[in-house]
């Protein structure tokens, strides 16, 4: 049953007195009542009898259940908890029997949600750190290579004959292409616009890259970004930003993006919203990864998207004294 002084031992005690205390209570009232009961019982003393036992089978109801109501909204937040979803608690402003494992309970979900942000963090770190360098690879060594294969190609083309020189600028315009597809790829892998040029120009810089993949427009609204702002809450709302166009791009059909962020003096909001078919959707990786960037900048998440209604992204980051 526990070690002494365990929430288990202590309702176990309860429970005895609570039965306890009832059936002694029943049993004085009839031996102290003006009541008899005859064996074998008389029809007279069936009605007394049956009342006696619906006192007793109703008191130990109320109190059991009274004692016991707490493990109902215990499994509730069990089922439902999420560790990348807002905090999920139970109060704990009861004094019953149950108020140490509610207390026990939020303190596991506390290191719970400790523990993930702290593997998520480095989880990311470590993601972010692999994109810089393949960024650093695909613009130093491939960028290079087809940058001078570039280069080798207009020199033949001016020696080449005539009826070669078509087919070569053919060669040309791919190795040029491929050349951008790389510089294309390493800039979303690594955003040098976002550490050289700030928030606001690398999701202007974001969204018009976008609109002309696309052909989508994005339409930037919203008021000057709060200055102070640290690296990992730029990349937060940069990458958070970065994915939901990227979904929007795969599965919205969508016609027109709306690109919002506001900054006031007690939060910081960016919502990214489309008018695509919407509808029930299955968060997948890119949305679980999502919420925990914003977890790690104690932010909320939420996600809606009614049918026919395109989808809501919207991202509450607080802000103390203007800063996250």
């Amino acid at each position: 049953m526990g070690r002494r002084g365990s929430p288990v031992r202590a309702l176990f005690y309860r429970l005895v007195l609570i039965n306890g205390t009832v059936f002694t209570l029943g049993t004085l009232t009839l031996a102290l009542a003006p009541v008899t009961v005859s064996y074998p019982v008389l029809l007279a003393e069936v009605p007394v009898l049956v009342v006696g036992l619906v006192l007793i089978l109703v008191a130990t109801t109320v109190l059991l259940r009274r004692s016991l109501a707490p493990l109902d909204e215990l499994t509730a937040v069990m089922e439902r908890v999420d560790l990348l979803r807002s905090r999920d608690r139970l109060p704990e402003d009861g004094d019953g029997d149950l108020a140490r494992v509610i207390t026990t309970f939020n303190a596991m979900l506390d290191r719970l949600e400790e523990q993930r942000s702290l593997r998520s963090a480095e989880v990311l770190a470590g993601q972010e750190a692999e994109r810089r360098r393949i960024a650093r690879e695909l613009q130093d060594e491939i960028g290079q290579s087809l940058t001078a294969a570039l280069l080798s190609l207009e020199r033949v083309v001016g020696r080449a004959p005539a009826s070669l020189q078509w087919d070569l600028r053919q060669v040309q315009d791919t190795v040029r292409g491929s050349l951008d597809d790389v510089r294309q790829v390493a800039r979303r892998l690594r955003p040098d616009v976002l550490e050289d040029l700030g928030l606001a120009s690398a999701l202007t810089a974001l969204a018009a890259e976008f609109t002309e993949v696309s052909g989508i427009p994005v339409v930037r609204a919203g008021n000057p970004v709060p200055a102070g702002l640290t690296p990992q809450t730029e990349l937060a709302l940069f990458r958070i930003t970065q994915e939901s166009l990227t979904n929007i791009a795969q599965h919205a059909a969508a016609q027109k993006v709306d690109l919002t962020l506001t900054g006031g003096p007690r939060a910081l909001i960016l919502t990214v919203r489309d008018d695509g078919c919407g509808g029930p959707h299955r968060e997948g990786a890119g949305i679980r990864g999502m919420r925990e960037r914003a977890l790690l900048i104690d932010g909320e998440l939420t996600v809606s998207s009614p049918p026919g209604g395109g989808t809501l992204v919207t991202l509450v980051v607080p802000l103390s004294g203007g800063r996250a």
